[in-house]
Order: C-alpha cells, then structure tokens, then sequence
C-alpha cells in the first residue's frame, strides 16, 4: 500500500510550510488528486488518519479535490474531458490523442491553519 509513504510525505511538506509559516495549527490540508496519480482515493484517506496519528496533525482533515483527466485533441484544437479512462480518445471527434493536460496531479494544494 503505497498510499501510506503518500500520506507521510503529505504531512512531510505540511509539516514544510507550517514551519515556514512560523508554526501554527492545521484544521485541513487540501490536495489534488488526479484520476491517473495512480493513488486510490479512499486508501490514502485511510492511510492519512493513520499517518497523522499522535502528530500535531492528527485532528486535521484532508480534504481531496479530484482532478479529472483532460487532454488536447489536434484535430479540434482544444483540450477535451475524456469520457473514459479506458479511451484516450477526444469526446467531440473521437479522434486518438496521448497528450494528456490534466490528471496526473498528486499535489497539495494549501492549508487551513492558524499562524
């Protein structure tokens, strides 16, 4: 279960920031999670809850924001939601593309604290 070395390094670089921040306490760390990080959202809530545990996190939420995949198709020039995983194909024209925009994220995106 890779999600646990997830959810360390998460509150690794909260950890980061609240220090750089000059302490304080963290109520939610907000994070982007593509649909092709490759980490399955409930399993790194689990392991998050339990990483935090007996931290200065551990009454802190996350809080995950799904990014879907989005990729540019060269025939209609413009970046287009894919209707399935399973196709990487554009949902307008239907034609095969690889360039993948959106979707891979694994980022945090900011924190509830006090400072």
């Amino acid at each position: 279960m890779h999600e646990l070395s997830i959810a360390l390094s998460i509150l690794e670089g909260a950890a980061e920031e609240v220090e750089r921040q000059g302490g304080g306490r963290v109520y939610a760390i907000h994070l982007k999670l593509g649909s092709l990080s490759g980490v399955a959202k409930d399993a790194l809530i689990f392991s998050y809850k339990l990483a935090s545990e007996g931290t200065p996190f551990e009454e802190s939420r996350l809080v995950i924001d799904e990014v879907p995949v989005v990729v540019f198709c060269p025939e209609c020039r413009a970046e287009r939601r894919l209707s399935s995983i399973q196709q990487f194909c554009c949902a307008v024209c239907g034609t095969p593309t690889p360039d993948v925009v959106r979707g891979r994220e694994l980022e945090i995106a900011g924190l509830e604290m006090d400072v």
